[in-house]
């Protein structure tokens, strides 16, 4: 009996869609959990219950004929409608046992073989000689291949972070080669790394209190505030919630609550599609006027090129009219004029953890009072993100003392669910530019640039552009290792400039930034649909956030100093 069923099981898991393939099982790890939420197709969980039973009596029975290698699926969830895994589910078990069946020692042998040629082939093309006297150029060449696998990073199947790790190596061993002595080129490279490590231990400890507050539902104090189900009013309520919010966390984890919120509360539609887009947008607006809502204002603030204070004062305005301009031409969409939206149950169903209201209202003090932190003690922004992260994580150990089915509300688990490749990237990316700035080389393409674009509104608006197509953090690495604080002193129009338009240039393509692609991946949106739907509005709104800045400094226009003082200290 139970020999003919395994045959059944085997015979039905065969005839319908199943398992997919490792790698793509490995990917659907690592998504938020917005993006893995979904029920199991009869035909997936026919198969498990069959392949389990089959485990179960393959001791008392022969065990049957292997089935055929079942078809990838075009979609596979691992978690059930309530949002908890499948009894029968173990993910390192299905992917073990797909890996077994499909696994090729041949092919695998071979691709370990054309990696290790080709590196043997760069080792040996590499002249120690011909590198010492052309060093500019070999790096050149090496930072363009290495960031066109970045780039190209979905058409290839390999990570950025991976990428980018391994040409920043490259770059500091043709520098070493190419320096006047090893010696030079190591107290550099540590110049470099202390230098980075700052942006590095300050985004490690952001992303750790946001996932600690995430993971206590803080944020549903408020999501839960949004009662209104008018298309229109919905579209403005939706855009000016994610400004402020991604002004106060950061642009993608922003990005990330809203859009798990539009899913409870609209249904799948073009008019959600088109509130994702304004989600998109109002995160990358609101990131820029904070030194803590993206991570080039944040890199631009702890290297000293603008202060809090100033940059709140000289682009609230630029943002708010980035999101203002095309929140109204959407506004006269046929999405945003439709009948009323009726409430999803699933948004009411949420209970927010114990004591999450106060974990939100520490974590979000604690991120808020970074820059007073550097005020008062004049020590880097990222010892008082550290200091913010270990109140917090006392905090928590101490409410949930105890409390074993709790364990994931605590920072050792928040660790684990942080993106830790981002991190990495920015390392890789950061490296390989300092590399370019040690050796010269962005000095020399500043003084061209100087020569062929002498203003330097069209310069810093020119990267805004650019960012939409290449990602913003190198685009602004390269520009603060162009141009040092003499060329453009600290707070300067130029610098601001550059924070606005890094900022909200990404918003024009849905590839130019992570809040993009994280709203492209969690509603599966297609590129081409953003570009004919959304990037004329954007574009409109970063052109009017431009104008409305230059228009501004030449009309001594900013931000009310009592406002931009709350909560931040003057001179941080």
């Amino acid at each position: 009996m139970a020999l003919s069923f395994c045959l059944l099981a085997g015979a039905r898991a065969a005839a319908s869609p199943s398992l997919p393939s490792s790698a793509a099982l490995l990917q659907r790890r690592h998504l938020p959990p917005a993006v893995a939420v979904g029920p199991l197709s009869q035909a997936q969980q026919r198969w498990r219950r069959g392949t389990r039973f089959c485990r179960a009596s393959s001791s008392s029975s022969s065990p049957p004929p292997p089935p055929a290698p079942p078809e990838e699926p075009q979609d596979y969830e691992l978690l059930d409608t309530t949002g908890n895994c499948d009894p029968l589910c173990s993910l390192d078990e299905v992917s073990s046992q797909y890996f077994e069946a499909n696994y090729k020692p041949k092919d695998d042998l071979l691709k370990a073989l054309t990696i290790f040629a080709t590196a043997l082939a760069g080792a040996a093309a590499i002249n120690h000689s011909w590198v010492a006297a052309n060093q500019d150029i070999a790096m050149v060449l090496v930072f363009a291949v290495g960031y066109a696998g970045i780039i190209f990073e979905e058409s290839l199947a390999f990570n950025k972070s991976g990428v980018a790790i391994l040409m920043a190596v490259c770059l500091w061993v043709v520098r070493s080669i190419g320096a006047p002595s090893t010696d030079v080129a190591v107290q550099e490279l540590s110049h470099t790394t202390a230098e980075v490590s700052e942006i590095v231990f300050f985004l490690l400890g952001a992303m750790t209190i946001v996932e600690i507050v995430d993971a206590h539902q803080g944020f549903k104090l408020v999501t839960d505030n949004i009662s209104t189900r008018s298309p229109k009013a919905l579209l403005w309520v939706i855009g000016i919630v994610t400004f402020f919010l991604s002004a106060i966390l950061d642009n993608l984890t922003s990005t990330i609550v809203m859009v798990s919120l539009l899913r409870k509360l609209v249904p799948p539609s073009e008019y959600r599609k088109l509130l994702g887009a304004v989600v998109v947008i109002a995160a990358n607006a609101g990131g820029a006027w904070t030194p803590i809502g993206d991570v080039t204002t944040t890199m631009l603030w702890i290297h000293g090129q603008i202060t809090t204070l100033n940059i709140m004062q000289g682009l609230f305005i630029p943002s708010a009219v980035s999101l203002a301009v095309p929140l109204a031409l959407m506004s006269l969409t046929s999405e945003a004029n439709g009948s009323s939206q009726e409430s999803s149950s699933l948004l009411s169903s949420e209970q927010m953890a114990p004591r999450g209201q106060l974990v939100l209202a520490v974590g979000v003090g604690a991120l808020v009072s970074v820059p007073v932190f550097k005020a008062l003690t004049g020590l880097p922004p990222f010892m008082g993100m550290l200091l913010g992260l270990g109140i917090l994580w006392i905090l928590t150990d101490a409410i949930h003392y105890g409390e074993t089915e709790r364990q994931q509300l605590k920072v050792p688990q928040a660790l684990s669910r942080i993106d830790t490749q981002g991190i990495l990237f920015f390392l890789g990316i950061l490296l390989s530019v300092g590399s370019l700035e040690s050796a010269g080389i962005l000095r020399q393409l500043a003084n061209y640039l100087d020569a062929t674009i002498p203003n330097g509104d069209l310069i810093a608006s020119a990267i805004g552009v650019a960012s939409a197509i290449i990602d913003n953090v190198p685009l602004v690495a390269a520009t603060m290792g162009m141009y040092d604080l003499t060329s453009y002193p600290q707070d300067s129009d130029f610098w601001q400039l550059i924070a606005f338009c890094a900022g909200t240039g990404g918003s024009m393509l849905i590839i130019g930034s992570a809040a993009g692609v994280a709203f492209m991946g969690m509603e599966k949106v297609d590129f081409f649909w953003y570009t004919r739907k959304v990037s004329g509005f954007a574009l409109a709104g970063y052109a009017a956030g431009i104008m409305s800045y230059l228009a501004a400094q030449n009309l001594h226009i900013s931000l009310p100093t009592s406002l931009a003082e709350i909560p931040f200290i003057p001179g941080s």
